[in-house]
C-alpha cells in the first residue's frame, strides 16, 4: 500500500493538534501552591540513645519531651486537614489515609498514656516552623482522625491546613499517574 506524501501530513497536523489541545489543561502555576510538612513523633523513655532527641514543645512555657527521632506519620499519610471550631477557640483535625489510619491505630494502642509530638513546617520563614503539641494518647484512635489544638495563631492553622490539602491534593494526582 502507498500513501501519498499529503495524507501523511494531514494525519501529522491532526496528531499536533491533538496534543496541542489536551496538553494545556492548567494555568495556574502549581508552584504557587504553599505547602506544609507534618511530622508526628512518639515520646520515648528519656534515655541519651542515637535514636531520641530533646524537643520544646510550646513557646509561652516550654516543655521538653524526649522523642524518637524518626517521625511514625508525615504529611505523606495525610488524606485532609480542617480547622474546626471547638469550645473556646479552634483546632487542627487531621484524617489520614489508609496507610495513616493504621499507624495510628497501632501507635496509639501500643502507648497509652504516653504524648505524640506533632512538628510542621508551614512556611518560609525561621517561625514557620515549630512543634505544635503534644496531646497524651488517652485511648486507641482507630478512626484515622486526630484533632488537637496547635501552639499557632488561627491563621498560622489555616495556612497548615490549606498546605496539608495542597500536599495531599498533589500526591493524589502523583499516584493516578
Amino acid at each position: 500500500m502507498i500513501t501519498g506524501r499529503s495524507r501523511f501530513n494531514i494525519y501529522l497536523l491532526f496528531l499536533c493538534v491533538a496534543f496541542l489541545a489536551c496538553g494545556c489543561g492548567s494555568t495556574k502555576n502549581k508552584k504557587d501552591e504553599p505547602l506544609s510538612t507534618l511530622r508526628i513523633h512518639m515520646e520515648v523513655t528519656a534515655v541519651a540513645m542515637d535514636f531520641s532527641i530533646k524537643v520544646p514543645i510550646y513557646r509561652a512555657k516550654p516543655v521538653t519531651l524526649t522523642v524518637d527521632k524518626d517521625p511514625f506519620l508525615s504529611e505523606l499519610n495525610v488524606a485532609s486537614a480542617k480547622v474546626v471550631e471547638v469550645m473556646g477557640g479552634f483546632a487542627l483535625q487531621i484524617e489520614f489515609n489508609h496507610s495513616g489510619s493504621m499507624l495510628l491505630e497501632q501507635y496509639t494502642t501500643a502507648n497509652p498514656g504516653r504524648h505524640i509530638a506533632i512538628f510542621s513546617l508551614f512556611g518560609k520563614q525561621k517561625d514557620d516552623s515549630r512543634w505544635l503539641a503534644a496531646p497524651v494518647i488517652s485511648r486507641r484512635i482507630s478512626n484515622g482522625v486526630l484533632g488537637f489544638t496547635p501552639d499557632a495563631s488561627r491563621e498560622e492553622t489555616e495556612r497548615i491546613a490549606l498546605g496539608l490539602n495542597n500536599y495531599a491534593k498533589k500526591s493524589q494526582e502523583k499516584s493516578k499517574w
